[in-house]
């Protein structure tokens, strides 16, 4: 029906869409007696890895554990400072200090929503030798400056863990994400343009010793079953989620193209009005986890779209330096957040996934018109 309520995002239309496949799946890890670290983890992780063209990937249980696991793979530890950006999902941040190092927040450029090159480069020199790591996250689908961010974090010592949690299958100069740093770390929500039914995440490098060493540190720090050779942890890729996203990784360009025709007629429908679309950078191929707009009066405009039975969200109501658990104890780059401050008050995401009908794309589109 025309008048349902259209929502931001929506998982079960993404099980829908492939239901067929995706209860093969299921019944065939069901059938199979193996639930843990089998075949369909393994195959996942090859079939992952040559997507994005890594030759490595290694599924851990979510997004968050994928970062941290990232980190202590690079050597991070106490002592260590990571240096990300504060707009982005806390669990960027969260991972920082759960893998026991300190959080340095970077600010973001106004186009992109990613990392400023240049408040980088400025934090970086502020805090010369303790950064150890650098952190991009491609917020929203639009990879970061990763030519420039990969220059001046290697140019400082410190190695580069994208968070690519957003952004699987984006890529800048003909060059996936998840290609530019030492590591890569996605997470399998349910939301994200490649999802599990559940948690799960995955990493992805080209180096071999890393590879070795994640998969180590991701189950008790084995080597050989039973004998741990480093401290690890217990955190595994489930059979179930693995066959899942087997079944739904096939689908992904084309439900990834499909976001990028809803964003178009978004682009469309905003044209140069008072509501500021997304910008397109040269070169990068946006994949549209979400769409987010700015917007001058906020809550009015939510408002008004919310009549018409129109969902939208906030990604994200407030900056991680803003948040209680963060306030007056992380610190940022010399310059300040000044424009992580400004958007905060502006931002919308817009309905956005990859089963989005004709009718419902319409239906946003006449609203953003009026």
């Amino acid at each position: 029906m025309t008048d349902q309520p259209i929502p931001q995002t929506d998982p079960k239309a993404g099980y829908l869409a492939h239901k067929a496949e995706i209860d093969q799946a299921i019944a065939r890890v069901l059938a199979s007696g193996w639930y843990i670290l089998g075949q369909e983890v393994a195959a996942f992780e090859r079939e992952f890895a040559a997507y994005i063209g890594a030759r490595h990937g290694v599924g851990v249980a979510n997004g968050t554990d994928a970062l941290v696991l990232g980190l202590k793979a690079l050597g991070v530890g106490p002592g260590d400072m990571v240096a990300t950006v504060s707009h982005t999902a806390v669990a960027t941040v969260a991972a920082i200090e759960l893998a026991g190092a300190q959080p340095l927040l970077i600010d973001i450029d106004a186009d992109r929503f990613t990392m400023d090159p240049a408040n980088l480069t400025a934090a970086l020199d502020a805090h010369r030798g303790r950064v150890k790591a650098v952190i991009p996250v491609h917020l929203y689908g639009q990879p970061a400056d990763m030519a420039a961010i990969g220059d001046i974090a290697r140019g400082h010592g410190a190695r580069i863990l994208e968070d690519c949690s957003q952004a699987h299958g984006a890529a800048l100069d003909g060059r996936k994400v998840g290609l530019w740093g030492d590591l890569a770390a996605y997470s399998l929500y349910p939301t994200k343009n490649l999802s599990a039914l559940g948690d799960g995440g995955v990493l992805t490098t080209d180096d071999d010793e890393l590879n070795q060493r994640l998969r180590m540190l991701r189950e008790y720090g084995w080597r050989e079953r039973y004998i741990s050779d480093v401290p690890g942890t217990n955190t595994r890729l489930d059979e179930l989620q693995a066959a899942i996203l087997r079944a739904k990784l096939v689908h992904l360009e084309t439900e990834n193209e499909r976001r990028r025709q809803v964003a178009a007629a978004y682009d469309r429908a905003l044209g140069n009005g008072p509501v500021q679309a997304p910008r397109r950078v040269p070169g990068a191929v946006h994949v549209y986890h979400q769409y987010v707009v700015k917007v001058a009066e906020r809550d009015a405009f939510r408002q008004r779209l919310k009549e018409r039975g129109i969902a939208t969200a906030l990604h994200y109501p407030l900056a991680v330096h803003r948040q209680p658990a963060y306030l007056d104890r992380v610190p940022l780059a010399p310059t300040g957040l000044p424009e992580t401050e400004r958007i905060m008050h502006t931002i919308v995401s817009l309905p956005m996934f990859g089963q989005m009908t004709d009718q419902q794309v319409e239906r946003v589109t006449a609203a953003l018109r009026r």
